[in-house]
Protein backbone atom coordinates (compact mmCIF):
# COMPACT_ATOMS: atom_id res chain seq x y z
CA UNK A 1 0.00 0.00 0.00
CA UNK A 2 1.24 3.45 -0.76
CA UNK A 3 0.32 6.72 0.91
CA UNK A 4 -0.73 9.76 -1.14
CA UNK A 5 -1.49 13.01 0.67
CA UNK A 6 -2.41 11.10 3.83
CA UNK A 7 -4.92 8.86 2.05
CA UNK A 8 -4.18 5.20 1.43
CA UNK A 9 -4.23 4.06 -2.18
CA UNK A 10 -5.60 0.83 -3.58
CA UNK A 11 -2.76 -1.41 -4.80
CA UNK A 12 -2.06 -1.82 -8.50
CA UNK A 13 -4.67 -4.27 -9.87
CA UNK A 14 -2.96 -4.79 -13.25
CA UNK A 15 -1.95 -8.22 -14.51
CA UNK A 16 1.69 -7.14 -14.42
CA UNK A 17 1.49 -6.53 -10.65
CA UNK A 18 -0.66 -9.59 -9.85
CA UNK A 19 0.48 -12.80 -8.21
CA UNK A 20 1.02 -15.71 -10.61
CA UNK A 21 -2.30 -17.21 -9.50
CA UNK A 22 -4.35 -14.05 -10.11
CA UNK A 23 -2.47 -13.29 -13.34
CA UNK A 24 -3.33 -16.77 -14.65
CA UNK A 25 -7.01 -15.80 -14.61
CA UNK A 26 -6.25 -13.17 -17.26
CA UNK A 27 -8.69 -10.63 -15.79
CA UNK A 28 -7.86 -7.14 -17.08
CA UNK A 29 -9.34 -4.29 -15.01
CA UNK A 30 -10.39 -1.31 -17.12
CA UNK A 31 -12.38 0.60 -14.49
CA UNK A 32 -12.32 0.44 -10.69
CA UNK A 33 -14.48 2.75 -8.58
CA UNK A 34 -16.21 2.33 -5.21
CA UNK A 35 -19.40 1.32 -7.04
CA UNK A 36 -18.24 -0.46 -10.20
CA UNK A 37 -15.41 -2.61 -11.50
CA UNK A 38 -15.32 -3.56 -15.15
CA UNK A 39 -12.91 -5.23 -17.49
CA UNK A 40 -12.50 -8.33 -19.59
CA UNK A 41 -10.77 -11.67 -19.88
CA UNK A 42 -9.61 -13.52 -22.99
CA UNK A 43 -10.69 -17.06 -22.11
CA UNK A 44 -8.66 -19.63 -23.99
CA UNK A 45 -6.76 -22.89 -23.89
CA UNK A 46 -4.90 -21.99 -20.67
CA UNK A 47 -8.26 -21.87 -18.86
CA UNK A 48 -9.73 -25.17 -20.05
CA UNK A 49 -10.47 -28.42 -18.25
CA UNK A 50 -9.40 -31.72 -19.85
CA UNK A 51 -12.89 -31.76 -21.44
CA UNK A 52 -12.23 -28.53 -23.32
CA UNK A 53 -14.43 -26.09 -21.39
CA UNK A 54 -13.42 -23.15 -19.20
CA UNK A 55 -12.72 -24.29 -15.63
CA UNK A 56 -15.21 -22.95 -13.08
CA UNK A 57 -12.33 -21.93 -10.83
CA UNK A 58 -11.39 -19.27 -13.36
CA UNK A 59 -14.83 -17.69 -13.01
CA UNK A 60 -14.72 -17.93 -9.20
CA UNK A 61 -11.28 -16.29 -9.17
CA UNK A 62 -12.50 -13.42 -11.34
CA UNK A 63 -15.56 -12.93 -9.10
CA UNK A 64 -13.27 -12.79 -6.04
CA UNK A 65 -10.84 -10.40 -7.73
CA UNK A 66 -13.40 -7.99 -9.18
CA UNK A 67 -15.46 -7.83 -5.99
CA UNK A 68 -12.41 -7.40 -3.77
CA UNK A 69 -11.03 -4.58 -5.91
CA UNK A 70 -14.31 -2.67 -5.86
CA UNK A 71 -15.03 -3.24 -2.19
CA UNK A 72 -11.50 -2.24 -1.21
CA UNK A 73 -11.74 0.89 -3.34
CA UNK A 74 -14.94 1.76 -1.46
CA UNK A 75 -13.30 1.65 2.00
CA UNK A 76 -9.68 2.63 1.42
CA UNK A 77 -10.38 6.23 2.52
CA UNK A 78 -11.44 4.80 5.90
CA UNK A 79 -8.07 3.04 6.27
CA UNK A 80 -9.58 -0.34 5.39
CA UNK A 81 -9.58 -2.97 2.68
CA UNK A 82 -12.06 -5.77 2.03
CA UNK A 83 -11.48 -9.51 2.14
CA UNK A 84 -13.82 -12.13 0.75
CA UNK A 85 -15.62 -14.25 3.33
CA UNK A 86 -18.04 -16.06 1.00
CA UNK A 87 -17.93 -16.58 -2.75
CA UNK A 88 -20.99 -18.11 -4.42
CA UNK A 89 -20.33 -18.40 -8.14
CA UNK A 90 -22.86 -19.99 -10.48
CA UNK A 91 -21.57 -21.41 -13.76
CA UNK A 92 -24.42 -20.81 -16.17
CA UNK A 93 -23.09 -21.64 -19.61
CA UNK A 94 -20.07 -23.60 -20.78
CA UNK A 95 -17.51 -22.01 -23.06
CA UNK A 96 -14.45 -23.28 -24.85
CA UNK A 97 -13.03 -19.76 -25.03
CA UNK A 98 -14.07 -16.24 -25.89
CA UNK A 99 -13.58 -12.64 -24.87
CA UNK A 100 -15.70 -12.18 -21.76
CA UNK A 101 -16.82 -8.92 -20.19
CA UNK A 102 -16.69 -8.62 -16.41
CA UNK A 103 -18.90 -6.19 -14.46
CA UNK A 104 -18.99 -6.00 -10.66
CA UNK A 105 -21.38 -3.78 -8.69
CA UNK A 106 -22.32 -3.59 -5.04
CA UNK A 107 -25.62 -4.98 -3.79
CA UNK A 108 -25.00 -3.64 -0.28
CA UNK A 109 -22.16 -1.61 1.23
CA UNK A 110 -22.17 -1.42 5.01
CA UNK A 111 -19.85 -0.34 7.76
CA UNK A 112 -18.44 -3.83 8.38
CA UNK A 113 -19.47 -5.91 5.35
CA UNK A 114 -20.26 -5.55 1.67
CA UNK A 115 -22.02 -7.74 -0.89
CA UNK A 116 -21.00 -7.47 -4.55
CA UNK A 117 -22.49 -9.11 -7.64
CA UNK A 118 -20.22 -9.98 -10.56
CA UNK A 119 -21.45 -10.92 -14.03
CA UNK A 120 -19.18 -12.51 -16.65
CA UNK A 121 -20.62 -12.46 -20.19
CA UNK A 122 -19.46 -13.57 -23.63
CA UNK A 123 -18.97 -10.29 -25.49
CA UNK A 124 -19.96 -11.76 -28.88
CA UNK A 125 -23.25 -13.36 -27.84
CA UNK A 126 -23.86 -11.23 -24.71
CA UNK A 127 -24.87 -14.45 -22.94
CA UNK A 128 -23.98 -14.72 -19.27
CA UNK A 129 -21.36 -17.40 -18.63
CA UNK A 130 -21.16 -17.05 -14.85
CA UNK A 131 -22.59 -14.90 -12.09
CA UNK A 132 -21.30 -14.62 -8.58
CA UNK A 133 -22.00 -12.93 -5.30
CA UNK A 134 -19.10 -12.09 -3.04
CA UNK A 135 -19.57 -11.16 0.62
CA UNK A 136 -16.64 -9.22 2.01
CA UNK A 137 -15.50 -8.06 5.44
CA UNK A 138 -14.04 -4.55 5.79
CA UNK A 139 -10.87 -4.75 7.88
CA UNK A 140 -8.08 -2.30 8.83
CA UNK A 141 -5.20 -1.90 6.41
CA UNK A 142 -2.00 -3.56 7.66
CA UNK A 143 0.42 -1.22 9.41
Amino acid sequence: MSETEGTAAVPDASLAAASRFVAASGFVVEEATPTRVSGYVELGEDHLTPWGVVHGGVYATIVESAGSIGASTAVVDRGQFAVGVHNATDFLRSSNGCRAAVVAEPVQQGRTQQLWQVVISDTASEKVLARGQLRLQNIPLPE
